[in-house]
C-alpha cells in the first residue's frame, strides 16, 4: 500500500500498539486475553527482533509479531504468528503487508514453520492467513472459555518452501 512503511517496534510505538490490541480484545474474536498487559510483560512476550509496526501517514495502523512456540531447541524454527490491524484501517492491505514482511523476516532468520491459532469466527484473520500460504491443520473444540463461553480455534501452519526443505 502506497505510503506505508514497516518498522521495527520501538518503545515509542507502545501506546499505539496497546490501543490496537485493546480494540482487538473488545471484539472477543482475536484472543483469549481479557486485559492488555503492561509494557514489561509485553516485551517478554514479543522479543524486539520479532516485532514490527506498520505506519501509514505517520500513524501506526497495525502490528505483527512472532513468538517461539517452545523453548526446546528442536523447535527453534517454529514460531507463532500474531497480526493486528486497527479497525479503522482494516481492508486496506495493511495486514497483507505485515504478513508478507513477517514471512520474509522469518525465513531470513531460518524459521521453517509459522503457526497460528484463530477463533473460527474470525473470518478476516482466516482469509489473511490462507492468502499468505497457511493451511488448516486442525481444530480445537472448546479449548478454553472466554467470558464464560467455550470457544473453538482453528489451527493453521505455513511451511517454508526454502527453509527446512
Amino acid at each position: 500500500m502506497t505510503g506505508s512503511k514497516i518498522l521495527a517496534f520501538e518503545p515509542a510505538h507502545w501506546e499505539a500498539v496497546r490501543e490496537i490490541y485493546r480494540l482487538g480484545l473488545l471484539t472477543r474474536n482475536a484472543t483469549f486475553e481479557t486485559e492488555v498487559p503492561d509494557f514489561e510483560a509485553w516485551s517478554k512476550k514479543f522479543p524486539a527482533r520479532w516485532f514490527w509496526v506498520i505506519e501509514q501517514e505517520g500513524q501506526v495502523g497495525g502490528w505483527a509479531g512472532l513468538q517461539p512456540v517452545s523453548v526446546r531447541k528442536v523447535y527453534k524454527g517454529v514460531m507463532e504468528v500474531t497480526v493486528y490491524v486497527h479497525p479503522d484501517r482494516g481492508g486496506k492491505g495493511l495486514g497483507t503487508l505485515l504478513m508478507q514482511h513477517l514471512v520474509a523476516e522469518s525465513e531470513n532468520s531460518g524459521v521453517w514453520t509459522l503457526y497460528a491459532s484463530i477463533f473460527e469466527e474470525n473470518e478476516a484473520s482466516i482469509r489473511l492467513h490462507t492468502a499468505a500460504g497457511f493451511r488448516k491443520i486442525g481444530f480445537r473444540e472448546k479449548i478454553a472459555q472466554l467470558d464464560g463461553k467455550w470457544r473453538n480455534t482453528v489451527l493453521f501452519e505455513r511451511r517454508s518452501k526454502i527453509i527446512g526443505v
